[in-house]
Formats: structure tokens, C-alpha cells, sequence
């Protein structure tokens, strides 16, 4: 039975890169286009390459991840980020993974030369161990991840910014996901430069936002919180 896959890619204003990522993406795969208020020539390139684009115009990465998630009509979702560092030649084995035992597939960053600034590596290393001490065999915060479309709305992650994969993994742990990690290359980005990781403001942004989501997650798994997530 074939698989089918919907991708998606959250992006804001990454024209410039998305050629080469959709070149680049697997037979077979849907691509999601997120345009999360570009105001570059994203949407028409998308088109133009024949990706599907779904428009969000709350800003965040996660509102943007969220948005793929339900226009996604696969049964696996895989999510990738549209810059270029990444490889989609990675996807299939996390397709794979996914496909046939692992609740989530992700990915570990391996770093080229020049393409992780030390502020957001610093940053990553801390996050990880976090989620190691909490049971999660990760050493990344899952840049690239695939997941079955339901069980992944169904975690009920709620943040719309840049702490939305940290919850996801948070909240995938607590519920007693199997999660399996492999490196996966990682590469200085494809023009522009990373409004995350391009600058320590925007270090220091996502770690505000990923430190709210380990607290909204600590307080919902709390014992006697009906929220619980167990």
C-alpha cells in the first residue's frame, strides 16, 4: 500500500530559497506552503513550482505549523523548514520511521561549517538536555519531524510561536511517545538571513517563547491538574 505524505513548509518571506527546496523534496510528497505574511514573491514562487500554498497570517512558526497540520489531508505530516538547511533527501527515512513503529521521527542537526551560530547551538544544547532528563532520547528540538496528521492535533499543542516544537516534544513525551532521532545535515541557509537563529534578539525571543511552553506544559502535568496530559 503506497503511503501518502503531505509536507509542510512554514514560510515567511524565503522566495529566494524555496526553488531549491521544492526542487529538492521526494517524489510523491504534497507540499504545504504555509506563507505566514510574506511580503517577498514566496506565494508566486510557490505556485509557479507547484506547491500547494495555504495562507496564515498570524505570525509564528507554530501558527504556521498549526495551519499546515489542518489543511494536511495525509495520513503523515512531515514538517521542514523552507530556508534551504535542511535537506528534504532526509524526509523518506523519517517517512519511513513513521510509517512503520515510531509515533514521531525526527531529525538532529549536524552542522556544516558557518550554518549554527553559537548563541542558538548554546541555546539548543540546554533545551535538550531538558528533554533527555524528562525520558526523550533527542539531542535537537526536532527542526525536521514527521508524524501521523491526527495524533499530532491531537497532542494539543497551543503555542503559535517559536516554543512550538519544544511543547510538541514535551507533550509527545508525556504522552508516552515512541520518538527515534537521525542526524540529519544541517546547512547554512539559502539567502537572508534566519529571523530564529540569524541574530542573538532572535535567540533570545525563542527562548522566551520555548521557556512559556515548558511552563504551560510542567503546570498541565502537574499531579491532580485535570489538564494532566498522562
Amino acid at each position: 500500500m503506497t503511503t501518502t505524505v503531505d509536507i509542510v513548509l512554514p514560510c515567511l518571506d524565503e522566495a529566494e530559497a524555496l526553488p531549491g527546496v521544492l526542487a529538492a523534496m521526494p517524489a510523491g510528497y504534497r507540499v504545504l506552503v504555509v506563507d505566514n505574511g510574506s511580503t517577498d514573491d514566496t506565494v508566486a514562487v510557490a505556485t509557479a513550482c507547484g506547491a500547494t500554498v495555504v495562507s496564515e497570517p498570524r505570525r509564528g512558526y507554530g501558527a504556521a505549523v498549526h495551519a499546515g497540520l489542518l489543511a494536511a489531508t495525509a495520513d503523515l505530516v512531515g514538517v521542514l523548514d523552507a530556508d534551504g538547511s535542511l535537506p528534504p533527501q532526509a524526509l523518506p527515512r523519517l517517512v519511513a520511521e513513521a510509517a512503520n513503529g515510531s509515533d514521531l521521527a525526527v531529525g538532529r542537526r549536524v552542522p556544516q561549517a558557518g550554518a549554527w551560530p553559537w548563541h542558538a547551538r548554546a541555546g539548543n544544547m540546554v533545551l535538550a538536555a531538558v528533554l533527555r532528563q524528562r525520558g526523550l532520547p533527542v539531542h535537537d528540538i526536532a527542526p525536521i519531524r514527521v508524524g501521523r496528521r491526527q495524533a499530532l492535533l491531537d497532542l494539543g499543542v497551543t503555542d503559535r510561536a517559536c516554543g512550538y516544537p519544544l511543547e510538541l516534544l514535551l507533550r509527545a513525551g508525556a504522552a508516552g511517545w515512541r520518538v527515534r532521532e537521525f542526524d540529519v545535515e544541517y546547512r547554512p541557509r539559502a539567502g537572508g538571513r534566519s529571523k530564529v537563529s540569524g541574530s542573538v534578539r532572535g535567540t533570545v525571543r525563542a527562548a522566551r517563547d520555548m521557556s512559556a511552553a515548558m511552563r504551560r506544559v510542567s503546570r498541565a502535568d502537574a499531579p491532580g491538574n485535570p489538564a494532566q496530559l498522562h
